[in-house]
C-alpha cells in the first residue's frame, strides 16, 4: 500500500480508518527514515484536516497549525501530536470550544499523546514572550487546515518577533542547553543515551535551527542534516521496538534497535549515534561562538565608532609562526601557506591548547583542505608540537575535537579511525575509546613533573588503549601497534621500545597491587622484570595513575593508590640491584595480641573495627593516617574499614573441630549480609605467650596446627551504603555462621529475592583460572565474575570444599565486575600441583555457574 492510498483510506473511513492505515504503514518492512516520517505526517495532515473540516462549519478566522516536531513533520511511531487552534477572536467562544472538542477527543480516542492549545494571534504572541519553548515550538509553525491567512499571520508575526528578540533571548536558550547537558550528560559518550535531551541530542538540532533562523549566525552545515536524520531514524526505531514513546535507548533494547536499522550491532548503533552526536555537538560549539563574538561586536562597535573615525582596526596577537589570535579565536596569518608548511595543523593546534583558545572554524577548514601529508618519519618540530599539543592538559580537548570534526587526526594517525566513537562496555569507563585516550593525557600532562621524560608519558597516554580497535587482547595489540606509530612520529629505537612496553604494561602495575601478594618476591620479580629499567618504572606508574583517573572514579582511590606506590617502591629496590627478601612473618600488634589472647580465654571470635582514611599529599604520597570513620571533613579520603578477628584454633567444646576450615566463607557471608565489600584479606596465625598457655613466645605459627594458637584475620573491608554495623551484631552473627546454626545462602537469597537487582545487559559467564608463576609459597587461584552479594562467600565455599587453606585474598572490584585472587595450598601449607590446580580452578567456575 503507498503512502497516496493509506491517506485515502484514512480520508475515506474516519478515525477507525486512520488508526488501520497508521498501523499498516508503521507495519511495512521499509526501514525507519526519512520517507516513512513524511508519509506519516501526511497521512495525520490528512486526518486532522478531514476532522477540522466536519467540524468547522462556516467558521472563519480559525487554523489549525502543527508546531515543534509534528510541525517540522519529523512524526516518530510515538510521538506527541503538537497542535495548535488559532483563531482571530472574531467567532464565539463556544463554537470554538466545540470545535476544538471533535479535533481533540478522537485523538485522545486513539490513545495518541497530545499537546494542545487554543489561542488568538495576540495570545500566542503573548505565550512566546513568556516561554522561549512555547516561542521555539512556534518557530516551526505549519498549516493543516482552516484559513491560511491565520496561520501565515503566525509565522510572520512569530519570526519578526523571535529576531527582534534574539539579542536578548539567545542567551537564554544558550542557558537552556548548558542546563539540559549538565542534567542529561552528552550522547556521545552514553551507554543508554536520551537521543533528544543529551548534548548533542535532537534538542540540540532544534535549538540550532532557532540560531539560524534569528539571522545572528548560523552553524556550520556539512553534516549537520545527515546527523539529525541518523538521531531520528534511531529513535523511530526505538519507538517501534518498546512500543513506548520514549528517546533513551537502553542497553536491553539496543540489539533489537540495531536489526531494525540493517546495523551489524549494538555496537555498530552506538558508534553511528556517537558520530552523529559529534557533528552536532560540534557545530553548537561553533555556533554559539559565534553568538557570542556577533552579540559582543554589537555592544563594542557603537562605542568605537564613537571614538575612531572610519573603520576599528582588526586585532591580531601573533602566537606562533604562521598562527594568531583574532577576536578570542586562533586562525592563521595572513602570510600562512599551509599548503607548504605541513607541520601548521600541529603548530596551531599547539598554540590554540596552550593560549586556552578555540581554533576557528575557517582556519580547521582550510587546514583540512590544503595542507600536504607529514613526511615519514615525522620531522622533530611536527613530533613536539604533537607533544605540546598534549601537555595543554584540559584546553587539548576542544582543539582535539575541532581536529577530529574535520578528519585532521585520522590523517596524523589513521590507527586512530579504529577507536573513534568506539564505545566501552563496562561501566567503569566515563568515555569512548578515543575520548578516553585525550583524557588520559590530559590527565598525563599535570604528572609530568614526576618523570624525566614527559614526552614519553604523554604519548604513551594517547595510545595506551589504541590496541582496542583490533581483536584479542588490546594491550598486545596495543604494542605492535605503538611500535609502528612510534616510528612514524621519528622516535628512536630506544624510545619506541619504551613506549610499546608502556602500552603492553600499562594495566601491570594496578592489576598486581590490588591482585597479587606483594609480600611474595615472585609478585616484585616478575614486575621488575617486565618493566626492565627505572625511567620506563617512572613513566609506567604516572601512566597506571593517569589511565585511572581518566577511566571513572570507580578506577581510582587512595587505597589503590597506596598499593601501587608501594609495589612501585619494592620493584624499584630491585631494579636498583636489591634482591626482594622472604617475607618475614610480621609479630602481632599489641591490639592483634589482645584480641589473641581475649579469644583464646572465651574460646570464641573477637573482633575490632576501625575505620580509616588517608590524606594524599599532592603527589598522592600518604600523608597520613588517621581513625577517624569519616574523613571527609578534614580533607581526607575515607579508604574503609580495619576488620581485626581473632578465633582460637580450638573452640569450645561442641562446636567444630577447627575454625581454621570455613573461616573464609563463613566471614564473607556475615559480611555481605551487612552490606560489607571485602577489598583485601589476610589470614594468619599466631602462638600465645607463656603464662596463657604453656608454650613459649614464638614468631607467628600456624594455628591450625597449633593448640595453643589463635587464628588471625586482618580484612580491610567497606560499607555498601549507609552507616558500618554495630561490632556486637556482627560478632554475634559471626559466632553463628562459624557453629554452623546461620544459614548465610538462605539469608542472602531472601534478602535479593526482596530487594530485585535492575534488569540491565546479561553478564558474561564467570572466569577462573591459575595464575601462572605468580608465586612460590602458593597457588593463586583468579576469579572474574559479576560482582554479587556473598560472591565472596560463594567462592571460599567452593575452595574450602576442596580441603584448600586460603592463606589471602585480594579483591578488586571495577564497575560491576569482581577481579578477586586467592593464594591457596593444600592441607600441608604446600602449591598445588598443576593438575590439581587446573580442577580447583575448573570447580570455581561450576560453583559459580560458569
Amino acid at each position: 500500500m503507498t503512502s497516496t492510498d493509506v491517506s485515502t483510506a484514512a480520508e475515506d473511513s474516519g478515525p477507525g480508518g486512520y488508526a488501520a492505515a497508521r498501523l499498516s504503514l508503521l507495519q511495512q518492512e521499509a526501514r525507519p527514515g526519512p520517507s516513512r516520517r513524511k508519509a506519516l505526517s501526511a497521512l495525520t495532515d490528512d486526518w486532522l484536516n478531514g476532522l477540522f473540516t466536519a467540524a468547522a462549519g462556516g467558521l472563519r478566522g480559525v487554523a489549525l497549525v502543527a508546531v515543534g516536531g509534528y510541525g517540522r513533520g519529523e512524526l516518530s511511531p510515538r510521538s506527541d501530536l503538537d497542535l495548535l487552534l488559532l483563531h482571530d477572536g472574531s467567532a464565539p467562544a463556544a463554537d470554538i470550544a466545540r470545535l476544538a472538542d471533535r479535533i481533540w477527543y478522537p485523538v485522545w480516542d486513539l490513545g495518541l499523546d497530545l499537546d494542545h492549545s487554543v489561542r488568538t494571534l495576540g495570545e500566542a504572541r503573548r505565550t512566546a514572550a513568556d516561554d522561549l519553548k512555547a516561542q521555539l515550538g512556534l518557530l516551526d509553525a505549519r498549516h493543516l487546515a482552516g484559513d491560511l491567512g491565520t496561520t501565515a499571520a503566525l509565522r510572520t508575526t512569530v519570526l519578526a518577533d523571535w529576531r527582534n528578540q534574539a539579542p536578548k533571548r539567545l542567551p537564554h536558550l544558550r542557558e537552556l542547553c548548558d542546563e539540559r547537558a549538565e542534567r542529561a550528560g552528552e550522547l556521545q559518550y552514553l551507554l543508554e543515551p536520551d537521543l533528544k535531551e543529551a548534548r548533542g541530542g535532537l534538542r540540540d538540532a532544534t535549538a540550532l535551527r532557532a540560531v539560524a533562523a534569528s539571522w545572528l549566525a548560523d552553524a556550520p552545515r556539512e553534516g549537520l542534516d545527515d546527523a539529525r536524520r541518523r538521531l531520528l531514524d534511531v529513535r523511530d526505531a526505538l519507538h517501534l521496538t518498546t512500543g513506548r514513546s520514549t528517546d533513551r535507548l537502553a542497553l536491553q533494547e539496543q540489539d533489537q534497535v540495531a536489526a531494525a536499522l540493517g546495523l551489524l550491532d549494538a555496537d555498530t548503533l552506538l558508534r553511528q549515534v556517537y558520530e552523529s552526536a559529534r557533528t552536532l555537538s560540534y557545530a553548537a560549539d561553533v555556533t554559539w561562538r559565534e553568538v557570542g563574538r556577533v552579540l559582543r561586536s554589537r555592544s563594542v562597535r557603537p562605542r568605537l565608532r564613537a571614538m575612531l573615525p572610519g573603520k576599528p582596526p582588526v586585532d591580531r596577537s601573533p602566537l606562533a609562526e604562521g598562527v594568531v589570535e583574532q577576536d578570542g579565536e586562533v586562525g592563521l596569518a595572513r602570510a600562512a601557506r599551509p599548503e607548504r608548511d605541513p607541520v601548521l595543523p600541529l603548530r596551531a593546534a599547539a598554540a590554540a591548547a596552550q593560549a586556552g583558545l578555540p581554533l576557528s572554524l575557517h582556519t580547521v577548514r582550510r587546514l583540512a583542505a590544503t595542507t600536504r601529508p607529514l613526511p615519514t618519519p615525522w620531522p622533530a618540530e611536527a613530533r613536539d608540537q604533537l607533544v605540546t599539543l598534549l601537555g595543554a592538559g584540559r584546553s587539548t580537548v576542544p582543539v582535539w575535537e575541532a581536529l577530529e570534526a574535520e578528519g585532521l587526526i585520522t590523517r596524523l594517525l589513521p590507527d586512530w579511525e579504529r577507536v573513534r566513537c568506539r564505545p566501552q562496555r563496562n561501566a567503569v569507563h566515563t568515555w569512548t575509546v578515543d575520548r578516553h585516550l585525550v583524557e588520559t593525557a590530559v590527565r598525563a600532562a599535570s604528572l609530568t613533573r614526576r618523570v624525566s621524560r614527559p614526552d614519553l608519558l604523554l604519548v604513551a597516554a594517547l595510545l595506551h588503549d589504541i590496541g582496542k580497535g583490533w581483536p584479542g587482547d588490546h594491550s598486545v595489540a596495543g604494542e605492535i601497534i605503538t611500535r609502528d606509530v612510534a616510528g612514524r612520529l621519528g622516535f628512536d629505537r630506544h624510545d619506541t621500545a619504551v613506549l610499546a612496553t608502556l602500552v603492553r604494561h600499562h594495566l601491570l602495575l594496578v592489576e598486581t597491587a590490588t591482585r597479587r601478594d606483594l609480600d611474595d618476591p615472585a609478585t616484585v620479580r616478575s614486575v621488575a622484570d617486565a618493566v626492565g629499567s627505572q625511567t620506563t618504572l617512572e613513566l609506567l606508574h604516572a601512566l597506571t595513575e593517569a589511565d585511572a583517573l581518566a577511566t571513572g572514579p570507580a578506577a581510582w582511590s587512595a587505597w589503590r593508590d597506596s598499593l601501587v606506590t608501594d609495589l612501585v617502591g619494592r620493584v624499584g629496590a630491585v631494579l636498583a640491584g636489591e634482591e626482594p627478601e622472604e617475607p618475614a612473618v610480621p609479630a602481632p600488634t599489641a591490639e592483634q595480641e589482645r584480641l589473641a589472647v581475649e579469644a583464646y580465654r572465651t574460646r570464641g571470635p573477637v573482633l575490632a573495627l576501625h575505620a580509616r582514611a588517608e590524606t594524599l599529599n599532592r603527589d598522592g604520597a600518604e600523608d597520613g593516617a588517621d581513625d577517624a570513620a569519616d574523613g571527609a571533613d578534614t580533607g581526607q579520603e575515607p579508604l574503609g574499614v580495619e576488620l581485626v578477628l581473632a578465633l582460637p584454633a580450638r573452640p569450645a567444646q561442641g562446636a567444630r573441630e577447627s575454625y581454621a576450615m570455613g573461616v573464609l566463607p563463613a566471614v564473607a557471608g556475615v559480611l555481605a549480609l551487612h552490606r560489607l565489600t571485602v577489598r583485601t584479606a589476610e589470614l594468619s596465625g599466631v602462638s600465645l605467650p607463656r603464662g596463657l598457655d604453656g608454650a613459649p613466645r614464638s614468631a607467628p605459627a600456624a594455628a591450625a596446627d597449633d593448640p595453643a594458637g589463635v587464628l588471625l584475620l586482618n580484612w580491610r573491608v567497606a560499607a555498601e551504603y549507609g552507616s558500618l554495623p554495630q561490632a556486637a551484631r556482627l560478632r554475634a552473627d559471626l559466632v553463628r555462621a562459624l557453629d554452623g546454626s546461620l544459614d548465610i545462602r538462605t539469608r542472602l537469597a531472601e534478602r535479593d529475592a526482596a530487594y530485585p537487582r535492575r534488569r540491565g545487559i546479561t553478564a558474561p559467564p564467570p572466569r577462573v583460572r591459575v595464575a601462572p608463576a605468580a608465586s612460590h609459597h602458593a597457588t593463586v587461584i583468579e576469579v572474574r565474575a559479576q560482582d554479587a552479594p556473598g560472591l565472596l562467600h560463594r567462592i571460599g565455599q567452593a575452595l574450602e570444599g576442596d580441603g584448600l587453606r586460603v592463606r589471602s585474598a585480594h579483591v578488586s572490584t571495577l564497575g560491576a565486575n569482581a577481579v578477586d585472587a586467592f593464594y591457596v595450598t593444600d592441607a600441608g601449607g604446600r602449591p598445588l600441583g598443576e593438575e590439581e590446580a587446573a580442577r580447583v580452578a575448573k570447580g570455581v567456575e561450576e560453583a559459580l555457574g560458569g
